[in-house]
């Protein structure tokens, strides 16, 4: 497993290495020792999602306040994604900024985002399933969001979505978002 820094450092890509021969291939998707050694710190995850969009779709910018604070491991399976994560931890020399990259069924590649990040994503491919795992539980009254296209974060999103949720198209904007301390010291 190749691990990539990103130009926020906490937020890494989980590069594997795949065999491919004519049947197909193989790849080793998670390793929890190579995992741990490469974020630095012992990481239990306690749920794995699975959602399915088409082109155009965009989920996000969603995050959960602690208790219920969720770092996650996310990786595309079908088609292709363009993933960003945007430091909101108040004490982060990185805070306010964002990382994005694609991740692609082709490329296999994982994006590993801790604690004090909002996440999101944009869907590129006709269909696209993308992959969750996460360190704590879903918890609706602790779910936030930041809107997608917040002048004041500056995403560079490589397409205009046109499929957007009403609770992420009335997201507030990072200024009137409170900056959070996370339990772990991210």
């Amino acid at each position: 497993m190749n691990v990539i820094k990103t130009k926020i450092p906490d937020v890494l890509i989980f590069e594997p290495k795949v065999f491919g021969d004519d049947r197909g291939f193989f790849m080793e998707s998670f390793n929890q020792k190579v995992f741990e050694e490469a974020v630095g710190r012992k990481v239990d995850f306690v749920q794995d999602n699975h959602s399915k969009s088409t082109k155009g779709v965009l989920r996000g910018l969603h995050y959960q306040l602690p208790p219920f604070a969720q770092a996650k491991l996310v990786r595309c399976v079908v088609g292709e994604v363009f993933d960003v994560a945007v430091d909101i931890r108040k004490s982060s020399a990185t805070f306010g900024k964002w990382v994005g990259v694609n991740l692609s069924a082709e490329n296999k590649q994982q994006l590993w985002i801790p604690e004090g990040f909002a996440h999101g994503f944009v869907a590129l491919s006709n269909v696209v399933e993308f992959l969750y795992k996460t360190t704590n539980y879903y918890d609706k009254g602790c779910e936030r969001s930041i809107l997608w296209n917040d002048p004041n974060i500056s995403i560079d999103w490589p397409v205009v979505p046109d499929v957007i949720s009403l609770k992420d198209l009335q997201a507030p904007l990072f200024d009137n978002i409170q900056p959070i301390e996370y339990e772990n010291g991210n």
